[in-house]
C-alpha cells in the first residue's frame, strides 16, 4: 500500500503522545530528563502535525515547524510494528520535498546522540552541524536554493 501523510486532528493528539513517550521514555531516563505530557501538548498544539498512513493504518506521526532558514522536523515516531520498512526513509523524502517546494534551504532535526534513527539520517543526506548536552543538531542542505534569494523572496512576501 502507498504510504501518505495526512493533516493530524485533534483526536490524534493522545496516540501521538503515547507513541512518542513510549519512543522516548528510555532516553529521557538515560539522560536524566523529565518527561511531561503538559510539554508535549503545548508544543503539539503549535506545529504542523501529519499522520502516516498506508492501507494497513496509522505508521506513525510526524511534526514540523518553520522558519525562513529551515523546515524542522521536531518529532519523527514509527510505531513498532512498522519499523524497518522503509517508513522513516520515506518521510525524510517526504519533508525534503516539501523544503524545496517552500523554498526553505534546510532541512533539520535534533536527535539524542545515543539513538539509532542517527544511522537513518545519516543515509539520508543529513550531517550533524552541532551538538547540545546529548542531542545532536542534523541538517540537510536543499540543493539549488541559495540562502540569500531565498530570504529574500520570504521578506517580499
Amino acid at each position: 500500500m502507498e504510504r501518505q501523510w495526512r493533516p493530524a486532528t485533534p483526536d490524534d493528539l493522545e496516540f501521538a503522545r503515547e507513541l512518542t513517550c513510549r519512543s522516548m521514555l528510555r532516553y529521557y531516563i538515560e539522560h536524566e530528563l523529565l518527561w511531561q505530557d503538559e510539554a508535549f501538548d503545548v508544543a503539539w498544539a503549535g506545529r504542523d502535525n501529519r499522520l502516516i498512513t498506508s492501507g494497513d493504518g496509522v505508521q506513525g506521526y510526524v511534526s514540523l515547524s518553520r522558519d525562513a532558514r529551515a523546515l524542522y522536523i521536531r518529532e519523527l515516531h514509527i510505531v513498532d510494528a512498522f519499523r524497518g520498512q522503509g517508513t522513516g526513509s520515506w518521510v525524510i523524502d517526504q519533508a525534503s520535498a516539501l523544503a524545496r517546494q517552500e523554498r526553505r534551504p534546510a532541512l533539520r532535526l535534533t536527535v539524542f546522540e545515543n539513538n539509532p534513527a542517527r544511522a537513518l539520517y545519516e543515509r539520508k543526506g543529513l550531517r550533524v552541524v552541532g551538538k547540545d548536552e546529548c542531542f545532536l543538531r542534523m541538517q540537510l542542505d536543499i540543493p539549488g536554493l541559495d540562502r540569500c534569494n531565498t530570504l529574500a523572496t520570504s521578506l517580499s512576501r
